[in-house]
């Protein structure tokens, strides 16, 4: 059975600094969330894996063959160029959502988000050899020229948004896959890789005859989030060179 290894990157304390000594602008509290985030994309980044930006507060990672001496690297990062720290439980599981299951308990074993003793702690562990996963990109048919082009802004954010976390919902509820929007029309899921070209499907589906808003998915698979991650967005342009709604050589049949 794969395993899985997600990381859940979380602010040490943030709630109370951001109103101590007084409330902080909200301008400044965006800017060192967005600047603390692209940091963390970076960081683990170099060490190819996938940061999505939760809650900003609360950032999962797909940290597949990235070791605890990685993680305390990545945590040192921020540190020396931030007035906040940031712990992380590193999880381990069967499927994407019972691993970050894992890394959430493991953080929460270590206190309160707001406890004011709390600094940069680390705990769980590591798997030794990752397994191959699959990761899924997702966009929405034709945006440009159905949103984007046609309604005003906020209107387009807020199709998209729902059609997003009706897509993420099902498959975290269905499929044990774990799906993040990452910007404007994108879904990537995290999935386990006995997911089928019917699995898929229904997922798509789902969100066709719930919001009347069509997608297309790539499917990659690989030991490391950025090989696996390519791979999906090249089948993902087989899907847009194509015309099909699924695409990805190691996408299983449902008769398989």
């Amino acid at each position: 059975m794969t395993s899985f290894q997600i990381s859940l990157f979380q602010l040490d304390n943030y709630g109370p600094w951001t109103t101590t000594p007084h409330p902080q602008p909200e301008p400044v509290l965006q800017a060192l969330q967005s600047r603390l985030y692209a940091d963390l994309v970076e960081a683990i980044g170099e060490y190819d894996g996938y940061t999505f930006f939760g809650r900003f507060d609360n950032i999962v990672a797909l940290t597949h063959g990235i070791d605890r001496t990685a993680h305390r690297a990545i945590q040192q990062r921020i540190a020396d160029s931030y007035p906040v720290t940031v712990s992380a439980g590193i999880g381990t599981g069967q499927t994407p959502t019972a691993a970050l299951t894992d890394a959430t308990q493991q953080l929460q074993s270590t206190g309160s988000a707001q406890d004011p003793d709390r600094t940069a702690e680390l705990v769980g562990n590591t798997l030794d050899s990752p397994d191959e996963m699959q990761i899924a990109h997702f966009d929405i048919v034709d945006v440009t020229s159905t949103m984007t082009d046609q309604i005003d802004a906020h209107g387009a954010m807020l199709q998209v948004g729902t059609a997003a976390l009706s897509l993420s919902s099902f498959l975290y509820q269905q499929k044990d896959a774990l799906a993040y929007f990452v910007g404007g029309d994108n879904v990537i899921a995290i999935c386990p890789p006995s997911l089928s070209q019917q699995d898929y499907q229904d997922a798509l589906d789902h969100v066709l005859e719930q919001h009347d808003i069509p997608f297309q998915v790539g499917v990659g698979m690989g030991t490391q989030a950025t090989d696996a991650g390519m791979d999906a967005k090249h089948a993902l342009e087989q899907c847009r060179d194509n015309g099909t709604q699924i695409e990805g050589l190691q996408v299983a049949s449902a008769d398989d």
